[in-house]
């Protein structure tokens, strides 16, 4: 009975411990997001007192990015949430506290002269490194700073989504494929809710979206099979962006240039293909994904079905070439926008599929199954809930052992023919496949095409 009771002690405890420090970080990072997407939000509606197109800044602000983050903050590069999940595996949480400003002032840069970038990721690194600083401030153990930077990424995610419980499940999913920390469970949703709430307060306006979807009856098998298919392209998609992602970037390194050349010279490549296609891939591309989650369909038969092809490649290329900011706006864009082509293909619930898409693509591409289906909930409403499910799952599935976060460990395999070592990140994952029960169904393959070439021989026999 009193180890019963000395238990619980310890636990309530460890409870008060980190509701406690959870809340007070939350509301300092919901502080510092609101702060962020301000300053993001002044400067794009900025870009009209130009005397000419924003995207002519592009070949300027591209090294200006590079120069910057090279200059003051190395660990800065690149889309932030890979940095701070590299930080939580190799550094055990510590962030240096000049990547905050330089995120913040990087990505400005970046999206104001139309790179194709998004703001979450700095909001999970500004999170982070702000929960870093604090817990060196407070000289916390090694355990207890990564579970604190933990806590920041969770309050980063739900503070710049405006979906406090994804968000705060993507910020303790993405670091592992197939683990949830329940550890952190606790103080990354209490940190979660609490930025959410103190950005919100302090007048930042979130997106939700009516897609205007309801089923009279829940069994629509035509639909469910649809949906399932919806799935296996959405994990090609994502397999798709992850794979130009890294060879244009892999390309661009090759390039034997100065890296301000090349940043040049990239932001001249976008100058040029945005007066040949227009400048809808450029910047974060938020009304292009409000048009293919319109319900009646009208602003999304402006869609293209190439359109997600062509972000992938604009995002591709500004990451590549240094631009700052995050990779997840982007797949919500290329998600939805393929979900409306496939919409169109099926002749069916175009608004439906923009948004299985828009959260089963994040899935693929992010391994973070659980937090996109919960997101589809808390963005479109409980009755897409079982269908985004199915989408996100078989999406997360098909896509692979591959993300956009290279620095995600690995705790699972995704099929039974597939070994892979489990705590390897994923750019040094060794992948072994068993070709057993590949053989078996070739065996099985064989003997029913020598079957069928049987009968077909005995019946023209017949008929002769």
């Amino acid at each position: 009975m009193k180890k019963h009771v000395v238990e619980q002690t310890v636990i309530f405890l460890s409870v008060t411990k980190w509701l406690l420090l959870s809340s007070v970080m939350g509301v300092i990072i919901g502080a510092l997001m609101a702060l962020f997407l301000w300053i993001l939000e002044y400067s794009v509606n900025s870009r009209g007192l130009l005397p000419f197109h924003y995207y002519f800044i592009l070949p300027f602000a591209l090294p200006l990015t590079v120069f910057v983050i090279k200059t003051f903050a190395p660990n800065a590069q690149g889309h932030g949430t890979e940095k701070v999940i590299e930080a939580v595996h190799k550094n055990g949480g510590k962030i240096k506290v000049a990547v905050m400003p330089i995120k913040l002032l990087a990505t400005v840069f970046t999206i104001f002269a139309g790179g194709s970038v998004g703001k979450e990721g700095p909001g999970a690194q500004i999170g982070a490194g702000a929960s870093s600083v604090i817990a060196s401030m407070l000289k916390f153990s090694k355990a207890d700073r990564k579970k604190l930077v933990i806590c920041g990424i969770s309050a980063g995610f739900a503070s710049v989504f405006g979906t406090p419980i994804a968000g705060a499940i993507f910020g303790i999913e993405v670091l592992t494929i197939g683990v949830i920390m329940y550890d952190v469970l606790l103080p990354s949703f209490i940190a979660g809710f609490a930025a959410f709430t103190t950005a919100q307060f302090l007048g930042t306006d979130y997106t939700y979206f009516d897609i205007h979807f309801y089923k009279p009856m829940d069994l629509d098998l035509t639909l469910i099979a649809e949906v399932l298919v919806a799935g296996i392209f959405f994990g090609f998609v994502a397999d798709f962006f992850i794979t130009v992602l890294t060879e244009i970037e892999r390309v661009i390194e090759k390039i034997k240039l100065n890296v301000y050349l090349k940043a040049f010279g990239a932001g001249v490549v976008m100058v040029i293909a945005t007066l040949i296609v227009g400048d809808r891939y450029l910047g974060l591309g938020l009304d292009v994904i409000g048009n293919a989650l319109d319900p009646e369909g009208f602003l999304s038969a402006g869609i293209h079905w190439y359109d997600f092809i062509l972000k992938t490649v604009f995002t591709a290329i500004s990451l590549g070439a240094g631009g700052s900011g995050g990779i997840v706006t982007p797949i919500f864009y290329i998600g939805a926008t393929s979900g409306v082509a496939f919409g169109h293909i099926m002749h069916n619930e175009v608004a439906l599929f923009g948004a299985l898409g828009f959260v089963s693509v994040l899935a693929g591409a992010t391994n973070a199954p659980i937090a996109s289906i919960i997101m589809a909930v808390e963005l479109f409403g409980i009755e897409i809930a079982h269908y985004a499910a199915i989408s996100a799952v078989v999406a997360f599935l098909v896509s692979g052992h591959r993300s956009v976060f290279p620095s995600q460990k690995i705790a699972m395999s995704k099929s039974g023919n597939i070994e892979i070592e489990a705590g390897d990140d994923i750019e040094h994952s060794n992948i072994s496949i068993h070709t057993e029960d590949i053989e078996k169904f070739r065996h099985i393959g064989s003997q029913l095409k020598y079957k069928r070439l049987k009968w077909q021989a005995k019946n023209f026999n017949r008929k002769k």
